[in-house]
């Protein structure tokens, strides 16, 4: 049995080697747009956790700050001769950590800029 000879058109077999590039072309642009994504997540969390971190040990360096401050003024205290001392001293002590708290929130907004960045 002789099988007809069909001869596929250049013009098809040409439209579908350009489609073929086309789709290889189209589909390792998708790859490389998943890779970059990828990457920038992964810098994304790097970023995030390292914040995290930094705030964990600031709010650690504060507690600590704010306990020394507020022992050595209750030992300012004891230590008073008359009521007036004592309330100048609590005067100063609640003066320096408003100030104190206003600094600690300037640092941590200042931490919350960066990990949006």
């Amino acid at each position: 049995m002789n099988t007809p000879n069909f001869e596929i058109p250049t013009q098809f077999r040409d439209f579908a080697d350009k489609s073929v590039d086309q789709a290889r072309n189209a589909f390792g642009t998708l790859l490389n747009g998943a890779v970059k994504t990828s990457e920038q997540l992964r810098t994304s969390t790097d970023t995030v956790q390292s914040t995290l971190h930094a705030a964990v040990l600031k709010g650690l360096d504060h507690a600590k700050t704010n306990a020394d401050t507020t022992f050595d003024y209750a030992q300012r205290v004891v230590r008073a001769k008359d009521v007036r001392e004592a309330f100048e001293i609590q005067s100063e002590f609640v003066k320096t950590q408003f100030a104190a708290i206003q600094a600690q929130f300037k640092e941590y907004g200042a931490l919350a800029q960066s990990a949006a960045r």
